[in-house]
């Protein structure tokens, strides 16, 4: 059976290992955090506190002799571009790794990740595609402060250019997709006009959207 580790026990993290392991397959976790270690020491074979980017450590741990490496730390781009060079170090022959950004997948890349993932990213465009199919109002959280609003154009919108100042000016919330009679649209000119029935999907701020939200 091969055997996995799970480097960085974050959300992400946390539940690779946790899925790993109620597979059956053998999952070393690994944190510097003793809380995360904790928490996933209920379904890891194996749970263990040690700083990644300490390649003596992770001999010590057995790490070098698993066969599959998961790094699952993002934000810290520094400990996952160390940790990955003391994995490939070690000889752990397949290195998958976490990046949140194209330039940090790039990096990874070339240090000797075998495969980079953006879950940050795959989840956005999975949320936004589920948005655009769904024919009921909706909002996405992009950040603490931005919002995406999906809804069908109400009466106040009818008749009006998608690119008429007007949502800006009056409603603070820019237009970035629009879908008339089947078919979606995402570049504009002045002579789009948005009909009964349309579906538009705007971006703004949080309090703007929310305003948005209560008018139609």
């Amino acid at each position: 059976m091969k055997q996995y580790a799970v480097i960085g026990l974050g959300k992400f993290g946390f539940h690779v290992a946790k899925g790993l392991a109620q597979q059956g397959l053998d999952v070393v976790a690994v944190d510097k955090d003793e809380e995360h270690v904790r928490d996933v020491s209920e379904f890891a074979k194996d749970a263990i506190m040690l700083d990644s980017t300490d390649m003596k450590a992770l001999i010590e741990a057995g790490i070098g002799q698993v066969d599959i490496a998961i790094v699952s730390i993002g934000e810290n781009v520094e400990a996952s571009i160390l940790t990955v060079m003391a994995l490939k170090e070690i000889g752990v022959k397949t290195i998958i790794a976490k990046a949140i950004t194209r330039v940090h997948g790039q990096i990874l890349s070339k240090i000797g990740a075998n495969k980079i993932v953006y879950p940050e990213m795959d989840t956005a465009k999975r949320l936004v595609k589920k948005m655009l199919t769904n024919m009921h109002y909706e909002t996405i959280d992009l950040s603490i402060t931005m919002k995406i609003a999906k809804l069908t154009v109400p009466d106040f919108w009818v008749g009006t250019s998608i690119m008429s100042s007007i949502f800006e000016d009056e409603y603070h919330v820019k237009p970035i997709a629009y879908k008339h009679q089947g078919e979606w649209h995402t570049m504009f000119v002045n002579e789009d006009i948005l009909d009964d029935g349309d579906i538009v999907v705007v971006i703004g701020g949080n309090d703007n959207i929310e305003a948005l939200s209560k008018k139609v």
